[in-house]
């Protein structure tokens, strides 16, 4: 029995210490837990305070608001027939073979500029009717949007009230509107659409869905909208802008209609038409500037590289190298940036309006140039001024270039176009009178305006 008691003995030991070394691992990884919940994580008390949380796009918001603002005041529009003329009227516009398009913008710029005309006469007896700021600022205001593809003639006149917008746009026939309607069935010709006062509805050659957002001062901002399927609806704005007042017309260009959105196309066209309405017309534009930002930091740590390199040749100056390349180093450099600003497009001033006597040299030589698209400063060798009243009562201008078309002869047998153009009320209408001057005094510049 002796024999076996230092053996057993040994056994009990190292029993002993293997238990005692577990004991001591499970207590010091219980530590080790202990430790790792001495700073559990947060709740944060404001979620929207949480950096990588989920946020709500306030422009999302916003938007859709707006759009079932817009859905339901729709829902609710009163909604009303054209009158049947009108009706016969957008019939042949819309579906006529007219290859002058171009003629819509001339008609709204008219609309604006006779809208502005009538506030400018209120305001004679009425300072208060024009307001403060930019609503006392008389002009015209065009902005495209290539990506909705929108195009936004907009004036500071009048504006109209609901019932003005029922009245004038659909629903009670004007005196011209039938005469107009024959005069297109037998000539199928749109150029003096606006002569007619039906003028707005050229813009359903370029449009398949027009707004007319109007505030008139003693009425509420109102939309007046149509696709031109024999309907439109009138709905008190409370989704755009406000106006202050005036009217804004928004045009859905068609597919077939994008020329119209590109500035070039519309800058020439108020040049053709519109450049001598007595209101400043201004085309939202496009500019390329210079602009200075700070010099790309990738650029800077290559510069320091060469710089290092091109040191290490020559230790003995160093650091005089070092200063001179943290001199020369570049700390900025300009790229081109597009930048958008109001551009005025008629500068020119009608003066075939003016009394003779009130015209100087000056002012007859500088619309002479603009008449010519001549660059040069020459003067013409002559010029008329003249009014002819009787049962035809026009006023006009005439002048003598100072030098001889290139293409006066071959121009005498080719053609006989005539170098005269026909405003009415400073708006341009044609400059086809093949008959009204001989041939050989095609080289005259008219200006005439009945």
């Amino acid at each position: 029995m002796r024999k076996w008691t230092v053996p057993s003995v040994l056994l009990l030991l190292c029993l002993l210490s293997l238990i005692s070394d577990q004991g001591q691992k499970l207590h010091a990884k219980a530590e080790d837990d202990s430790d790792s919940l001495v700073d559990p994580p947060k709740v944060e008390e404001k979620l929207g305070a949480v950096p990588n949380g989920l946020s709500t796009d306030s422009d999302v918001v916003k938007r859709e608001s707006e759009s079932i603002s817009k859905r339901t005041l729709r829902n609710t529009a009163e909604k009303f027939e054209f009158q049947a003329e009108v009706s016969r009227l957008m019939d042949i516009i819309i579906n006529s073979l007219y290859s002058n398009k171009d003629i819509f913008l001339r008609e709204l710029i008219s609309n604006a500029s006779d809208a502005l005309d009538k506030i400018r006469f209120l305001s004679l007896t009425d300072k208060e009717v024009l307001g403060e700021g930019d609503n006392a600022k008389l002009d015209i205001q065009i902005k495209l949007d290539k990506e909705k593809k929108i195009l936004s003639i907009r004036d500071r006149g009048i504006g109209m009230t609901k019932e003005d917008l029922i009245k004038n746009l659909g629903t009670i026939a004007k005196s011209g509107t039938s005469a107009f309607v024959e005069k297109m069935q037998t000539s199928g010709d749109l150029n003096l659409i606006g002569q007619f006062g039906v003028g707005f509805y050229s813009v359903y050659l370029v449009a398949d869905y027009v707004e007319v957002i109007s505030k008139h001062n003693e009425d509420k901002q109102y939309v007046w909208e149509s696709k031109a399927d024999g309907a439109f609806a009138i709905s008190e704005d409370t989704w755009n802008e406000p106006l202050g007042r005036g009217t804004e017309i928004r045009l859905h260009l068609r597919e077939e209609a994008g020329e119209y959105l590109e500035e070039s196309k519309l800058k020439d066209l108020v040049k053709k038409y519109s450049e001598f309405i007595n209101f400043p017309i201004y085309l939202w534009a496009s500019k390329e500037v210079d602009v200075e930002v700070p010099a790309d930091e990738d650029e800077s740590s290559d510069e320091d590289e060469t710089s290092a390199e091109s040191s290490s040749s020559d230790d003995g100056d160093s650091e005089k190298s070092e200063d001179e390349d943290a001199e020369d180093k570049p700390k900025s450099k300009k790229i081109k940036e597009t930048t958008y600003e109001w551009e005025l497009l008629n500068d020119v001033k009608a003066i075939w309006l003016r009394n003779p006597k009130e015209v100087t040299e000056e002012e007859y030589t500088k619309f002479y140039h603009s008449l010519a698209k001549d660059l040069g400063d020459e003067k013409p060798l002559a010029w008329s001024h003249f009014t002819a009243e009787g049962d035809v009562e026009f006023k006009a201008v005439l002048f003598v270039p100072p030098k001889a078309p290139h293409d006066l002869y071959e121009s005498y047998y080719n053609t006989n176009k005539a170098n005269l153009k026909l405003y009415v009320r400073r708006v341009f209408i044609s400059d086809e009178f093949d008959e009204l001057l001989p041939k050989y005094l095609n080289f005259l510049m008219v200006m005439d305006e009945c």
